[in-house]
């Protein structure tokens, strides 16, 4: 009788530890795709801003950053991406002071003013297009431009996002890490 007891007592913990261990699910609890930082580690890349004075992403270092990469003629997706970085920087409230927004520029063409203005706070960076297909991850058939990425305050490329995110679970990812890494 004792014998039954035990077992039965202790057949919840040993059907978790079967489900964990054997079983495996394939659970994730974030959206954007986690990023191995040591096989994309963030180049020496010869970046300016839009006036020609160098600027690097280092410089953003301490902070989180979205990052996307597109061409200076910024068409409907890359706008469509640069209102969805300002928003989500928005939806984080007290808390979107963490984080900055860059816009890697993959040409040489001149950006249209409106859009300028329309997203400033955004960093515009001019750089080798070359170099950043090199170094951003991308989904299968897409490019990098096609992304959102996401830089740690240490300075690690760590997340993309999908090409047409969904708004919800993008800020849902952000907001939990920025709870996870806020101090104090």
């Amino acid at each position: 009788m004792l014998w039954m007891v035990l077992l039965v007592c202790a057949s919840p913990m040993i059907a978790s530890y079967f489900t964990f261990y054997v079983l495996k699910p394939e659970k994730r609890n974030n959206y954007g795709t986690l990023i191995d930082q040591r096989a994309h580690p963030i180049p020496a890349m010869a970046t300016t801003t839009l006036d020609g004075k160098p600027a690097a992403l280092q410089q953003f270092q301490g902070k989180w950053v979205m990052l996307m990469a597109a061409p200076g003629a910024c068409e409907d997706a890359c706008r469509k991406q640069l209102f969805a970085m300002r928003q989500l920087r928005l939806m984080q409230g007290k808390e979107m002071e963490r984080i900055e927004r860059v816009w890697l520029i993959l040409d040489r063409e001149p950006l249209d003013t409106l859009v300028i203005r329309e997203y400033d706070g955004t960093h515009m960076l001019r750089a080798d297009a070359q170099a950043v297909a090199d170094w951003l991850p991308a989904d299968p058939g897409t490019s990098a431009a096609d992304h959102i990425y996401l830089i740690d305050p240490l300075g690690h490329l760590m997340m993309r996002f999908p090409k047409d995110p969904e708004p919800r679970k993008v800020h849902k990812d952000i907001n939990k890490l920025l709870k996870a890494s806020s101090v104090g």
